[in-house]
């Protein structure tokens, strides 16, 4: 029996995703301070629920670099993948705000649709100007950092989100100020909601699905179960699993019986080699068996002796 691990962790610089973290944090949180004053004054709904979209995008920036801080601890004791799935919990803290604050938007922006307070038309469409362009200017700074984390990526799609909200925000703004229409500013505050549900959603559904361990978008593990199953040595793929350790961090475990007369531990360095460069994982555990040490199942075929209820399907040589 032979069993081998191979894994590489690909690295940015977190030194320099922290530095445009922080400057993207310091625009935010800076405007989103004059927002909420102005909001209060020209009595508007839109400019205050862009100021609470404003808020979960510092949370999430925050957040970030916290899960920047944590991750970059070694594994040990207990943790034994060390901190890297705090990036994952904070995301879906995220979107749980986000939705929160949806319902919560959306629920005043009703009322105010029934009812219509008197808004100030001419400031909500300088702060609104104002807030476009500084969310580009923030929108630039995370692009910067590195994407692939999904709290980055999550920041990132608020502010670019909230760029759009600003610009109905400022749409109905001038709807105010040329014709008196005060519904203009209960009607962008649901533009908002749906923007900030939409994030909310995306958010925790992904940090669900890593949670759950299900395999990454756009990996198909019977694909590979069947492209390990081709190699020329191997008899049978059983026990496949592929999950992410964190966003962007693929990993995969299986079960590999071989032929008698092949040599497990090439047939392992090969299967690694064709799971990073044909599927881009490289975190592999792989148990390798020869096909004789196994007991036979009752259709004929190695099951594994600790394997009586393989988890998953069973991908075996389709070879002569």
């Amino acid at each position: 029996m032979s069993a081998g691990h191979n894994h590489t962790h690909g690295h940015s610089s977190p030194d320099s995703d922290r530095r445009w973290l922080v400057g993207a944090l310091a625009v935010i949180v800076a405007f989103m301070l004059a927002e909420v004053s102005v909001g209060i004054v020209a009595k508007s709904l839109a400019l205050l629920s862009d100021a609470a979209h404003m808020l979960t995008d510092a949370a999430s920036i925050a957040l970030a670099l916290w899960a920047i801080r944590l991750a970059a601890r070694p594994a040990a004791g207990r943790m034994t993948y060390g901190w890297r799935r705090v990036e994952i919990l904070s995301a879906q803290a995220n979107g749980v705000t986000l939705l929160v604050l949806a319902g919560w938007l959306g629920f005043e922006a009703v009322n105010r649709l029934i009812h219509p307070p008197r808004v100030a038309g001419t400031l909500v469409l300088v702060t609104a100007l104002v807030g476009v362009v500084v969310n580009v200017a923030a929108t630039w700074m995370i692009s910067r950092a590195n994407r692939t984390s999904l709290n980055v990526e999550g920041a990132f799609q608020h502010i670019l989100n909230d760029l759009f909200a600003f610009i109905a925000t400022a749409v109905a703004g001038l709807v105010i100020v040329l014709t008196g229409f005060l519904r203009a500013d209960a009607i962008a505050t649901l533009i908002v909601v749906a923007l900030m549900a939409r994030a909310g959603v995306g958010l925790v559904k992904a940090a669900s699905l890593i949670f759950l361990e299900a395999a990454p978008s756009g990996t198909e593990p019977a694909v590979i179960g069947e492209a390990m199953a081709a190699h020329e040595a191997v008899v049978e793929v059983h026990d496949l699993h592929v999950w992410e350790i964190t966003s962007g961090q693929p990993a995969l475990s299986a079960h590999i019986i071989v032929a008698e007369t092949r040599d497990c531990h090439s047939t392992r360095i090969e299967l690694a080699q064709l799971l990073g460069h044909e599927h881009g994982i490289s975190h592999t555990t792989l148990q390798m068996d020869h096909d004789g040490s196994q007991s036979t199942s009752g259709d004929g075929h190695s099951a594994g002796a600790h394997c009586e209820e393989p988890h998953g399907p069973i991908h075996r040589s389709t070879k002569a």
